[in-house]
């Protein structure tokens, strides 16, 4: 396990993950707070009554909790991570009536084809050791008609990004460039492609078409 994966199973981590260590280091990444991710996820996938939505690599829960608030009727929200520490957190600052928490591997996600009205992974995909099939597996189990979101790192044709590159190999981070989810989002048939680039983050949606 290299040296970003084992900081996000540390017990330590979890217990100040979103009040200051991911608020910090995506303000500096993107120029964003985290109030205004929050918000912008909602509007991007779209959310409101009974659906069902699942937010990969939830981390303590926080944006599990707040995209749940927008659901009503039968509508809930499944956070997945793979983390036990972070999960504990989630249960224990996170919990709702529309919210539950599972441990599982985006790789290989245990639920059938089409099961979420929505799916989202918010500064994780460049964790996972095979990011292409964890996004697939979002894909795979969209329904039609539904919502996908990511935030991910993004790598500039330029020499800051060519260092970002090196300085992510080495600590863990992969750092993905302007086309890899763009095609990939093409190529599952998915349309609504939109792409929004923050400093050294990409924000990226689109729907799997009806």
């Amino acid at each position: 396990m290299n040296i970003a994966r084992r900081t996000m199973n540390a017990p330590a981590l979890a217990a100040v993950y979103e009040r200051a260590w991911r608020p910090a280091l995506f303000y500096l990444a993107s120029g964003r707070t985290t109030a205004a991710d929050r918000r912008d996820a909602v509007r991007t996938l779209r959310l409101g009554g009974a659906q069902r939505v699942l937010d990969i690599a939830c981390g303590p829960g926080n944006f599990t909790r707040y995209l749940s608030n927008s659901l009503s009727g039968d509508g809930y929200a499944v956070g997945l991570d793979y983390s036990a520490p972070m999960l504990a957190r989630a249960v224990a600052d996170n919990a709702g009536p529309r919210v539950g928490y599972l441990r599982g591997d985006a790789r290989h996600l245990p639920f059938a084809d089409g099961s979420f009205d929505a799916v989202c992974c918010f500064g994780a995909l460049y964790l996972i050791p095979d990011p292409i099939a964890a996004t697939r597996e979002m894909i795979r189990v969209l329904a039609p008609g539904g919502r996908i979101a990511i935030t991910t790192s993004h790598r500039a044709d330029t020499p800051f990004g060519y260092a970002s590159r090196v300085v992510g190999g080495w600590s863990g981070l992969r750092v993905f460039d302007n086309d890899t989810f763009p095609r990939l989002f093409a190529e599952a048939g998915l349309v609504d492609i939109d792409q929004q680039v923050h400093r050294v983050l990409q924000y990226l949606s689109a729907t799997r078409p009806a």
